[in-house]
C-alpha cells in the first residue's frame, strides 16, 4: 500500500468513522478535555487571521469534515467553499455541515483540478504532510498556484523536530518507551497469539496511523520558500501528547494555556519555528 493509499484508507476505515454526534475516531489524536478547550479554539481561531475576510470560492484543501466549529468560521464572508480532500468519507461529512455553500471535489492536493487564480483564499490544515516528502514542493505550488492575486492563504502542519517540542516532549518520549518495553515483555511471556488474532492484529496496526513525513522550519524555507514566499507564524507550540501529559485541572492547567497563548501571541514567529505547528501564510500580490 503505498502513502496516498494508507492515508485514504485510514480516514475512511478509522479517521473519519463517527463515534458520537460531531465526534469522529481521528479525535483521539486532539486534547478535547474541558481544561484545554479554549486554547484549542483560540489556536483555530488564528488561521481566520491571515485569510481574506471575504470572497466568492474559499479553497480547503484537505478537508477533512471540517470538524470543529472554529473551522466553519473562516468561510463565513465566502459564498462557496471549496472542500477538496483524497476521502469520499470527509467530503459527505463535510456536505451535512455547509450543505449548498459548499462544493465538494475528491482531488490530491499536490494535483488540484482546478485553473490558475480560481480562488479568493486558500486554507490546508494537516494534509500536505500526509504526502511523500518530494510532492511537498508541487502541493504548496499548487496552493499558491490557485490563489488569486492579492489573496492569502495559510497551511497548517507539524514540524517533525522542533527545538521546543524536542525538549517539552522529552518525559514523554521516556515514558513511551518504557511502556513499549513493558508491552514486549508482556507479549514474551504470553508466547504468540493464535494466528487469528495475530492476523487481525496486523489488520488493524497497518491502519493505525496516516503516512505523514514532517521537517523542520529550514527545509521548508530551502525547499519551498525559495519559490512561494512564505511567513511562519505559530498556530499551537504544545502538542496534543504534550498537553494531556502537563495540562490538569488541579495544576491550574487553563491559566498556564492562557500564559502560553499570551507567549505564542507576543513571539509569534519564534514559537512559529521552534514549537509543535506553525502557520504557514502565503500571499500573492495584486
Amino acid at each position: 500500500m503505498n502513502q496516498k493509499s494508507q492515508v485514504r484508507a485510514f480516514y475512511d476505515q478509522v479517521g473519519w468513522q463517527e463515534v458520537s454526534e460531531g465526534v469522529y475516531q481521528n479525535a483521539k489524536y486532539e486534547d478535547l478535555r474541558p481544561v484545554s478547550r479554549e486554547y484549542i479554539e483560540k489556536c483555530h481561531l488564528r488561521v481566520k487571521r491571515h485569510l481574506p475576510p471575504e470572497g466568492k470560492y474559499l479553497l480547503d484543501a484537505g478537508s477533512g469534515p471540517i470538524q470543529y466549529p472554529a473551522y466553519l468560521t473562516y468561510s463565513e464572508g465566502y459564498r462557496y467553499r471549496v472542500c477538496a480532500d483524497i476521502s469520499i468519507v470527509a467530503l459527505q461529512e463535510a456536505r451535512k455541515r455547509i450543505g449548498e455553500r459548499g462544493l465538494f471535489v475528491v482531488a490530491d492536493v499536490a494535483n488540484l483540478p482546478f485553473k490558475d487564480e480560481a480562488f479568493d483564499g486558500v486554507v490546508s490544515l494537516h494534509t500536505i504532510h500526509h504526502l511523500p516528502r518530494q510532492e511537498h514542493p508541487k502541493a504548496y505550488g499548487e496552493l499558491y498556484r490557485t490563489l488569486k492575486p492579492g489573496g492569502s492563504g495559510v497551511a497548517v502542519n507539524g514540524w517533525g523536530w522542533a527545538r521546543l517540542s524536542r525538549w517539552v516532549n522529552l518525559p514523554i518520549r521516556v515514558r513511551k518507551t518504557a511502556r513499549k518495553g513493558v508491552r514486549t515483555l508482556v507479549r514474551i511471556l504470553k508466547r504468540r497469539q493464535s494466528p487469528k488474532k495475530a492476523g487481525r492484529a496486523a489488520a488493524q496496526a497497518e491502519l493505525k496511523v496516516a503516512y505523514a513525513d514532517k521537517y523542520d522550519y529550514r527545509w521548508l524555507l530551502t525547499h519551498i520558500g525559495t519559490e512561494i514566499p512564505l511567513e511562519i507564524r505559530v498556530w499551537r507550540s504544545v502538542n496534543t501528547s504534550a498537553l494531556r501529559f502537563y495540562i490538569h485541572p488541579w495544576l491550574g492547567g487553563r491559566g498556564v494555556l492562557r500564559a502560553l497563548f499570551w507567549l505564542e501571541e507576543r513571539f509569534p514567529h519564534f514559537f512559529g519555528k521552534h514549537g509543535a505547528y506553525p502557520l504557514v501564510i502565503f500571499r500573492k500580490d495584486a
